[in-house]
């Protein structure tokens, strides 16, 4: 017995670290940044609000097509008059005196009824200006949805940079406070062999100290935006991302000749797209106000039938049914049709200038971000040289210090300034990545 319940025990376990394993293996995510993207597009919320305001607008497309298709209604009915209605009549009609007046009560106990009702628009031109505007919405939803996506691979690239770039900036404070703490122990030593001072003792220990900070507070720095990143995927807090694209991998794949020669079509841009066809919509918009003026024309059909009788299964039933035709003409509404019409014409005349601004606007950011890149290029060039010659000069002033050449002081002045070329080379190479990023979004190359 103990046997078997052992084996159970096992067995369970066996399950629930199968069960844990997989968990695990859901969570963990190895991504480029393309992956990242395209992970970003299945899980992003925003764009997932986007893809059902897209299925709402084809919802709402049927359902203003319906307005226009035959309607049909039943209604029924069932009556019992507890106490019948009583009217006086002249007594001149049943023989008695003029002047009297004869109570006469009218109806039956019972009364019932049952009507269906069929009705069809025949014309309307509101109704196949507003199937037309319902189409545009859809269309705008669905191009809302493509800047969403648009949006959501540029904010899942910038945090991707940031993370790689953040990383990049811990291996250099690593790198920085492993060099720091060997010439801290190599002034120690010469310190007992009485060829440094106390004070040289302090400075370097005081370096050492304030390179440790900074990586304490980048370490934090790198959780914010790993936690950025898990925002833009659409994760949960706990779920470990792998980055597996390095800055230097990313930053060799940029062909700034071919990207500054590539053409740019601002109809083209999703911004003018959708700037395009909201002016379109005012213009519908407007057609439908001057549309509402003219009249409107319907047809139906009833057909019923009617039950009295003072008992409930002796009443006798009356057949009835009619067709016709049912014109609506707009005749005069105080000027509120008048009104409605002079502010739509102006909602379409701020829509076409919204659209000039919009085209003056992509046409001058284009020249823009060209420039940009190109500077950022350049920057990134000159740092990245820079960084080699303050490497040169840090390791010249490290080699004096230890021959006692040189200073503490100038040691570390040498060592802030390597820091610094560091520094400025990891931000053009991050700057240079962003610039290139905000031209490919407007070029439509994302």
């Amino acid at each position: 017995m103990k046997k078997k319940e052992v084996l159970t025990v096992l067995l369970l376990f066996l399950i629930i670290g199968g069960i844990l394993q997989a968990q695990n293996s859901y969570v963990d995510l190895k991504l480029s940044l393309k992956e990242a993207q395209e992970y970003a597009i299945q899980h992003n919320k925003m764009v997932i609000t986007s893809k059902m305001d897209v299925q709402a607008s084809k919802i709402a497309l049927w359902e203003t097509i319906s307005n226009g298709l035959p309607q049909i209604s039943a209604t029924g009915s069932f009556t019992d008059n507890l106490k019948l209605m009583t009217t006086l009549l002249p007594g001149e009609f049943f023989g008695q005196p003029a002047g009297t007046k004869v109570p006469i009560t009218f109806g039956s106990q019972y009364n019932s009824g049952a009507t269906v009702q069929a009705s069809l628009l025949l014309y309307n031109a509101p109704f196949y200006i507003g199937i037309e505007t319902t189409k545009l919405a859809q269309k705008l939803s669905e191009q809302n949805l493509s800047k969403s996506e648009l949006d959501t691979k540029e904010s899942v690239s910038s945090a991707y940079f940031l993370i790689l770039v953040s990383e990049k900036t811990l291996q250099i404070l690593d790198g920085n406070i492993a060099n720091l703490n060997e010439t801290l122990k190599s002034t120690r030593v010469m310190f007992t062999a009485g060829m440094a001072e106390s004070t040289d003792v302090d400075q370097m220990v005081s370096n050492v100290t304030m390179v440790e900070n900074t990586r304490s507070s980048m370490q934090r720095t790198i959780e914010m935006n790993y936690n950025l990143l898990r925002f833009q995927l659409g994760v949960t807090a706990d779920t470990k991302i792998v980055l597996t694209e390095t800055l230097e991998g990313l930053t060799s794949e940029i062909n700034i000749e071919a990207l500054l020669s590539q053409q740019f079509d601002h109809k083209q841009n999703l911004n003018y797209l959708l700037i395009e066809n909201q002016e379109k919509m005012s213009s519908l918009a407007l057609k439908s106000q001057k549309a509402s003026i003219l009249p409107s024309l319907a047809g139906f059909y009833s057909y019923g039938i009617t039950g009295m009788g003072d008992k409930v299964r002796t009443q006798q039933w009356y057949q009835n049914s009619m067709t016709g035709l049912q014109l609506s003409i707009p005749i005069f509404a105080s000027g509120q049709k008048y009104s409605q019409i002079k502010k739509a014409q102006i909602n379409y005349e701020k829509a076409k200038t919204t659209k000039e601004m919009v085209t003056e606007q992509l046409l001058l950011q284009e020249k823009q971000l060209r420039y940009n890149l190109v500077n950022a290029n350049l920057n990134y060039k000159s740092q990245k040289a820079n960084v080699d010659v303050s490497k040169r000069v840090y390791a010249s002033m490290e080699n004096k210090y230890k021959q006692g050449m040189a200073s503490s002081l100038d040691l570390t002045q040498s060592n802030s300034l390597f820091l610094q070329a560091e520094n400025n080379y990891v931000t053009s190479l991050m700057n240079l990545l962003q610039t290139k990023l905000a031209l490919d979004k407007l070029l439509n190359n994302m």
